[in-house]
């Protein structure tokens, strides 16, 4: 299990923003949005540290800012000569020469490390250079392993700073992918690296779900040659079978409060959604009535406040997105445009919902309003584009893409802008689940 941040994480300085009106650099809700051009100088390693170690700080650094979608990064090979050797964390005084390069904003800092204990020191600085003034300070420290999520609060920082949130740097994406034969169950961090196999029993496993404390994952899975759901710690331990009724038990989605798991159960020749209480007991199913009795029922997906859950039924005689009262007492049908629409995904901002329609013979991303107006779509003419998913701050979707060949992870804003691949892979990529924040 992961340990808590703040065992190796240490915010030793903090400057604030200066005195007076705050600028606004960044509106995120806007519909668009004109990226921040930032300016990463070289960073400047102390003592002995190795040049190598600065290099893979700033590569990091850099990546971080490019996936954020808020920033045009203009590194080092992009400055001019009098600027391409300055490394560290300039003065106030020199903010002019740099902002003539072009940048709004820069980030500069410095890395030492203790070779004997691998003790990490990071130190950053955040600057306008529009206004000509320093923004932030902050200093980390922590054992050398911890590199990669030292930089990536780093860039949370920097987001908070010119957006009013935090960045996602430090959240992980499950998903599917195919392995050995089977399908397994993977865990990455946000930008697709440090990739970690959770399952490995060789079987289909599908859908992974994180629980809202980050500590267990659900999923389904063909173990017992049943498709089953099961529960399984993020360190790969304490694999649990949880729902194992004869016939179809997929799609889990754990309630906000993770007291109950949300599942698609497949009984009397359909499937319909159920409830069932994070212990394991008490089945109870969501929707029931005669207008639902022949109607296929799948994917739940639970409300931010956990008062309602959104679904896919075909009563209407095509797959569309309904949403239920969480105990099943009102339903009210929310897509009318187009003849195949699934997977939804509510967003935690809880006003619009994600999901997937079949346009020409491609699966497509859109979102909704949870009031069934303001229909927008996301992807277009790029293959199949299915399972998305919300970002914890609802800033960006994952989704899996067949684009290239093989279906592979991709995120974008939104708003649908800076659609880019978060698997390298050859392709065999599913179903991404993103979790909450670690802090």
């Amino acid at each position: 299990m992961l340990k808590r941040i703040v065992l190796f994480v240490l915010f030793l300085s903090l400057i604030s923003v200066s005195d007076g009106e705050s600028r606004v650099y960044l509106d995120i809700n806007a519909p668009t949005f004109v990226q921040i051009p930032i300016i990463l100088p070289k960073w400047r390693a102390l003592d002995r540290t190795p040049p190598a170690l600065s290099a893979k700080v700033y590569e990091i650094l850099a990546n971080d800012l490019a996936i954020s979608g808020f920033f045009r990064v203009i590194d080092v090979d992009r400055l001019p000569s009098h600027l391409k050797d300055k490394e560290g964390i300039p003065n106030t005084l020199s903010l002019q020469e740099w902002g003539s390069v072009g940048g709004e904003v820069l980030l500069a800092g410095e890395i030492s490390l203790d070779s004997e204990e691998l003790h990490l020191r990071l130190k950053f600085h955040l600057f306008d250079l529009v206004e000509e003034k320093h923004l932030v300070g902050k200093q980390y420290e922590g054992h050398l392993k911890n590199l990669r999520m030292m930089v990536h609060r780093m860039v949370d920082e920097a987001i908070l700073q010119l957006t009013g949130e935090k960045g996602v740097n430090n959240t992980k994406i499950a998903y599917a992918a195919l392995h050995g034969g089977g399908k397994e169950i993977f865990v990455a961090d946000f930008d697709g690296a440090e990739v970690k196999q959770i399952t490995q029993n060789r079987s289909l496993n599908l859908s992974p779900v994180w629980s809202p404390d980050n500590k267990r994952i659900a999923f389904t899975s063909y173990l017992k040659r049943n498709p089953d759901v099961y529960l399984i710690d993020i360190d790969g331990k304490n694999l649990q079978r949880f729902s194992y009724y004869s016939g179809l038990n997929a799609s889990p989605c754990w309630s906000p409060d993770g007291k109950q798991i949300a599942l698609m159960l497949g009984m009397g020749g359909k499937s319909e959604i159920f409830l069932i209480d994070a212990s394991g007991g008490n089945p109870r199913k969501l929707t029931r009535g005669k207008e639902n009795e022949l109607a296929n029922e799948a994917s739940p997906t639970w409300s931010p406040d956990g008062q309602e859950i959104a679904f896919v039924s075909d009563r209407s005689g095509s797959p569309q997105i309904y949403i239920a009262s969480k105990d099943g007492s009102v339903v009210r049908r929310l897509t009318y445009e187009g003849s195949y629409n699934t997977h939804p995904a509510w967003s935690p901002k809880g006003d619009r919902i994600a999901f997937c329609g079949r346009v020409g013979g491609h699966f497509e991303i859109f979102t909704i309003a949870i009031d069934g107006t303001g229909l927008q779509k996301l992807t277009s003419n790029s293959g199949n584009n299915e399972s998305p998913c919300w970002s914890p701050d609802g800033r960006y979707i994952a989704f899996s893409s067949n684009r290239t060949g093989g279906s592979k992870i991709y995120i974008m804003n939104a708003n649908g802008l800076n659609q880019r691949p978060l698997t390298q892979s050859k392709g065999g990529e599913t179903s991404p689940s993103w979790s909450k924040r670690f802090e």
